[in-house]
Formats: structure tokens, sequence, C-alpha cells
């Protein structure tokens, strides 16, 4: 077993919220100040999508903010996308400062909204860095050449929804996107991929964490599975794991809002060679297991198949 699920999993539900909410999932989780700060999705009673804060001291037993960290915007070009909700937030430390990428969800379909904050108390919305319809898009926590990189997930009915990469000099304006990791036919992740939490820096290369998606008779089954990046090169995938880490098994993943769901949106790298990954369960409860970065790495190497 690569991750080791903590024992009193669920960590955070409904009930740890101090406002009215349906699920608590799909968080980003981060260090600061020696404490862990989770950023997490919540469905309100209408259905639609909010983010809140939680801290930690030691990453499994986690206080909620009193209020929501953040809503949909009241104003300017912010407001007309996020008229229907935020949803699945990833966070990284760069430059002295956190990013954090959100979905935001409008009328006019799912866009990216970037924000910043160097406190988690005070945030700035920045930019919209994509078009519709993209999710899941996850910053690296370090430059190539001077400009910022991310993996983003867009949607296809043409080509298998895919891993791409995409780059820029500033944050607000972003190019240069590839293609760089495909589904694989009648595998656990044959109907679509996309990246979960920000790439951990190792010394064989960018560990990406991403969940896969099998259909079946009875719905959907969310997995998680890992690649190995290039550390100079991200575009370039060192290796693929051929088999998932991570399935729905416990009650708590089978059945809930969504049922039969892991969805990654954060990872904590430890010192001493660990990593603590967060997932939402059934898109209801926020769960976190541990494991070897040492052996996610051998997984990649050692049970691979081709990225594309």
């Amino acid at each position: 077993m690569l991750i080791k699920r903590y024992a009193d999993n669920p960590i955070l539900t409904r009930d740890d919220v101090p406002y009215p909410v349906a699920t608590v999932h799909n968080a980003g989780v981060v260090k600061f100040n020696n404490r862990y700060i989770m950023i997490f999705r919540s469905h309100k009673l209408n259905g639609r999508s909010i983010l809140g804060k939680a801290e930690s001291i030691d990453g499994v037993n986690f206080v909620v903010d009193k209020k929501p960290f953040m809503v949909p915007a009241k104003a300017g070009i912010f407001k007309e996308y996020e008229e229907y909700g935020l949803e699945d937030p990833r966070v990284i430390f760069l430059d002295g400062e956190y990013l954090i990428t959100y979905s935001a969800y409008s009328r006019n379909g799912v866009r990216i909204g970037l924000a910043k904050t160097k406190d988690f108390k005070s945030i700035k919305r920045v930019s919209l860095i994509t078009e519709a319809d993209y999710r899941n898009v996850v910053i690296f926590p370090e430059k190539f050449n001077g400009l910022y990189a991310r993996l983003d997930r867009p949607h296809s009915d043409i080509s298998p929804w895919s891993i791409w990469i995409s780059y820029s000099p500033d944050l607000k304006y972003w190019g240069e996107s590839k293609l760089i990791m495909k589904p694989c036919q009648y595998h656990w992740d044959e109907m679509k991929i996309g990246p979960g939490a920000p790439p951990i820096k190792t010394t064989h290369g960018w560990l990406n964490i991403y969940h896969g998606v099998f259909p079946t008779m009875d719905g959907c089954i969310y997995r998680l599975g890992v690649a190995l990046h290039d550390l100079r090169d991200p575009s370039v995938i060192i290796a693929m794991g051929d088999e998932w880490i991570l399935q729905p098994e416990e009650q708590y993943e089978i059945t809930g809002y969504v049922h039969n769901v892991v969805f990654c949106c954060g990872a904590v790298p430890e010192k001493d060679g660990s990593v603590k990954i967060y997932w939402g369960g059934a898109d209801s409860v926020m769960c976190v297991g541990t494991a070897k970065i040492e052996q996610l790495v051998d997984h990649c190497l050692n049970k691979s198949r081709q990225p594309l």
C-alpha cells in the first residue's frame, strides 16, 4: 500500500464548519508559519460552491475559520465569471507569496481564477488566466528559464481530456501550450485525467499526483496516480505510473455527494521524506494519508507506461 490512510479519517466534515454548508472537500493545503493551512471547497445549501479556510498544527486536526475565505466577487469582471461559485483550489508558495488557483463557474462556462495572499487574511484577485472550459490548473512552485509553468486540463470532445503545460512571464498571459499526458484506453484513467496537487520537487524529477477517471455502468470512479516530470523541462515526462496509487475503498469515499471519488488538490512534503496527501472523499469530506516520496517515485519508474 503506497498511501496509508489516517486512522481517524475523515479529518473535516460539514459538521466542523461554523456556517451552513452541505460538503467539505477538494482542498489545497500548504505550510504557513509552521502551521498547515487548508483552503477547502464547500457546497452551500443552494448547491453553489464557496471556499473556506482551516488551520492545523499537526496536519490532521483542523479548526475552521468562522467565516468563508472566498465567495463569488460582488463587482467587476470577476463578478460575471464567478456567478455560479468557486471550486477546487490549489495553493503554492512562490516569490514570497501564496498563489491560489481556483475554478470560477458562471453561465459562460468554467474559467480559472488566480488570487494572491501573503498572510491568508487579505486576498487579492489577480486575473482570470484561462478561457472556458478549463479546470484543474496547478502552478509549479518554481520558475523555468524565468517563466512560470502550469499544468491544466482543457475540456475537449475531440481528444480525451488530457494534461497540458503552459508558460507565462507574468502569471497573467499564458502560452507555449503543449499536450504532455493522455489517458490510456481501458485503463483506470481511460475517460479523463487532470492535475491534482501542485508538483513536488524530488531529486529524480517533479512528482505530479494526478486524478484519473474510469466510466462504469454505475457511474465514474475517480482514482489517483503519479507521474514524474523532468526537473529542468517539466514538459518532459520521465515516467508515468501504470497503476493507481489510491482508489475509493472506505465508506466515506464510496458514498456521498458524488460516490466513488478520491480527488486530490493538495499535498505537503515533510522533512522526513514523507508526504501528506489530502483528498476529498465522495465530494463530501476531507481525508488525509501519508506516503514515502521515494516509493511514489519508484512506482513511476518501475511500473511505468507511455504518457502519450
